[in-house]
């Protein structure tokens, strides 16, 4: 009996092993996706607000409750944060300072908003989430910032 469960404990080990490997060579590419997907929520969102800064800086003057910031400059940074940052977080470019500005956006929005429902805080949440994760994964294999770590820290690394 014992050298069933053993040999049947081995045996998904190794089915397991090789899965794991299999499927090790997809996280740069879902990690990149996730990147691609809220990236494209806040890039929206920018692209939207663009379309008539007037009414924009309107929001913020009346509706949004931005803290320590003038309506105007919030309006304004919030803004160019949505059409910049989503940019470098997809080339993965500065990716952790993109996805930990656009978390710290992400909390802002939430917290300046005072109508908004349920379900926008729940996408809010699901948001942040995918943003924490890309500061704690990093750009990836799939980046700028890994290129640009081959190419100067091989430099780097090769005169000393």
């Amino acid at each position: 009996m014992n050298s069933i469960v053993i040999s049947f404990v081995s045996s998904s080990c190794s089915i397991n092993q090789r899965y794991e490997h299999l499927l090790n060579r997809f996280i740069p590419v879902a990690v990149l996706i996730s990147k691609i997907w809220v990236a494209n929520i806040f890039f929206k969102s920018g692209l939207t607000k663009i379309q008539s800064l007037d009414t924009t800086i309107m929001l913020f003057s009346y509706e949004y409750n931005v803290p320590l910031l003038s309506p105007v400059f919030a309006a304004y940074l919030a803004t160019a944060a949505e059409l910049i940052l989503p940019v470098m977080l997809v080339t993965g470019l500065a990716g952790r300072f993109s996805a930990f500005a656009l978390f710290i956006l992400n909390i802002v929005a939430v917290m300046s908003y005072p109508d908004i429902s349920e379900a926008g805080v729940r996408d809010h949440g699901v948001w942040g989430i995918m943003l924490f994760i890309a500061m704690a994964h990093g750009s990836g294999p799939l980046s700028l910032d890994h290129l640009i770590k081959q190419r100067f820290c091989s430099i780097r690394g090769a005169s000393s």
